[in-house]
């Protein structure tokens, strides 16, 4: 028969094992665990795009996989999203937009000190080697032309982002 022990007893043993459980335990640095909840943080996607089903088409694609997915139509929409001190991982841009050309919007971007080094990808219906081209000039990381692949447009967004991530 065990012998029974009084609830100080009982408290004591409780402690003296929790203290050894946390005393084995490796000691994370803040800097570590600022690193880990970095990675395991949703991703902010923006995408600039004139066209209201576009918008909506890439949201409910891109939601589904784990991203929080912010809008702008235009110049209004894109300044409260960038003042709302939510950091962008990825800018999904079209290039023609009626406020402003998307190549000229994102080389406003790549100036921006805190936007610069946020991955780029246009997605528009033109698709000439001329647009291309000014594309990757203008600091894009990938170019898709309208209509897309949706599988293409996922992975490109997921490859873009851990490569941004890894940096």
């Amino acid at each position: 028969m065990s012998k029974k022990i009084n609830t100080k007893d009982l408290i004591d043993k409780i402690e003296k094992i929790t203290k050894a459980r946390i005393a084995s335990q490796e000691v994370v640095s803040l800097d570590q665990f600022r690193e880990t909840v970095k990675k395991t943080e949703p991703k902010v996607i923006l995408v600039i795009e004139d066209d209201e089903t576009m918008r909506a088409s890439l949201k409910r694609i891109l939601e589904p996989e784990g991203y929080i997915v912010k809008l702008a139509a235009h110049g209004n929409e894109l300044s409260e999203v960038l003042d709302d001190n939510t950091s962008v991982d990825l800018i999904l841009l079209d290039i023609g937009l009626p406020w402003i050309n998307g190549f000229e919007l994102a080389e406003l971007l790549k100036d921006h000190k805190d936007l610069k080094k946020i991955p780029l990808v246009f997605i528009s219906g033109q698709a000439t080697q001329e647009d291309m081209k000014k594309a990757f000039l203008v600091g894009a990381h990938d170019y898709i032309k309208k209509p897309f692949d949706i599988e293409k447009l996922k992975k490109t967004v997921k490859t873009l982002l851990k490569i941004s991530n890894d940096e």
